[in-house]
């Protein structure tokens, strides 16, 4: 199932809206109807009593009207002038606006769908939106990429909740599923991050994503322990994060270099300090040191390879070249241009 987000209230809750308001519609008749119950006939001239006065609110307000209970007082008649026949109408105009509304919110998804999925291409599939996951589209958005060129793939209705609630479109199934992968068009993908709960759900995945892309789209996976690393790569992922790894030598360098924790920090901190930022080398720059370009370069990537600058091959800039340099991130952030093939 494909969640869309959308500010707007939901069917359910419009129709109970529009229920409740009906049901007080009738009540509010049959209260009238009840006081001036001595002007109104009824064919056993019996009187009216309240089942009777319930009878003659649903009756008249839908219109049926069997002519068994008549107003014969000229109150009785007048409250059905003034009253009566208008709520009549209103009653009427709940039926009907909620038919309309229904059947319109209907078309509506579906030329939202029908649109969503003719323009979807070269976009991000996030599989899992826990914390990782929620982390990966933060910093999607903090690098300037369109919220509405990333998909969502998760199970947990709760997580689909949050990410269309953050303005996300989410798929609610298994990324395990070939299918679900194809509703997210992953052949048309510019990159799938695989960041579920466990391990071997981000290798099922993995398989997955590489059997249907035949490698064409880039894999990014995250895995719990660096000892599932290596499968995750043979079984199609690009590059793996290992998250515990991670966190522990961040831990080691903050007993032994803590400053170096506070530069990290910084660099991973959106709209603080410093920030990493990737570009493609001008065809000014191509021929130049790196240490020559305005921006402070820390790497290169050529042909997939990340180059040191302590390297001879970073003498010079060449064509191709993908530029790894710290920006300021207290200005607003621009997109990274970055072409496909690059990526």
């Amino acid at each position: 199932m494909i969640h869309l987000p959308s500010p707007a209230r939901g069917p359910l809750r419009a129709l109970s809206t529009r229920l409740v308001a009906a049901v007080g519609l009738v009540l509010g008749i049959v209260f009238v109807v009840f006081l001036d119950r001595d002007g109104y006939r009824d064919v056993n001239e019996d009187g009216l009593t309240l089942l009777d006065c319930f009878y003659y609110a649903v009756v008249s307000l839908s219109t049926t009207g069997y002519g068994d209970i008549t107003p014969i007082s000229e109150s009785a008649r007048l409250v059905n002038v003034i009253v009566i026949t208008p709520a009549r109408v209103l009653f009427l105009i709940i039926l009907v606006g909620t038919t309309l509304e229904v059947l319109t919110e209907q078309y509506r998804t579906n030329a939202r769908l029908t649109r969503w999925r003719r323009l979807l291409k070269d976009h991000v599939i996030v599989c899992g939106y826990g914390t990782k996951g929620r982390s990966a589209v933060a910093a999607l958005r903090e690098n300037g990429f369109d919220t509405r060129r990333i998909v969502v793939v998760e199970s947990d209705r709760a997580a689909v909740r949050q990410a269309t609630s953050d303005g996300l479109v989410a798929l609610e199934g298994s990324a395990t599923r070939s299918s679900i992968l194809a509703d997210a068009h992953v052949k048309d993908a510019k990159a799938v991050i695989i960041a579920t709960d466990t391990d071997e759900a981000n290798v099922l995945v993995t398989l997955t994503a590489r059997q249907m892309t035949a490698g064409k789209v880039r894999i990014i996976a995250a895995a719990r322990e660096a000892e599932n690393a290596p499968l995750l790569k043979q079984s199609g992922a690009h590059q793996v994060i290992v998250s515990s790894a991670t966190a522990g030598r961040l831990l080691g360098l903050s007993t032994s270099a803590p400053p170096l924790i506070d530069v990290v920090e910084d660099l991973l901190t959106p709209g603080h300090g410093m920030a990493l930022a990737l570009r493609s080398a001008d065809r000014a720059e191509v021929g130049k040191s790196p240490r020559k370009v305005s921006e402070l370069v820390i790497a290169l990537v050529r042909h997939g390879r990340v180059l040191s600058l302590a390297s001879p091959e970073c003498a010079m800039i060449e064509t191709g070249d993908l530029l790894v340099y710290i920006r300021d991130d207290t200005a607003a952030p621009v997109e990274t241009t970055v072409s496909r093939d690059a990526s």
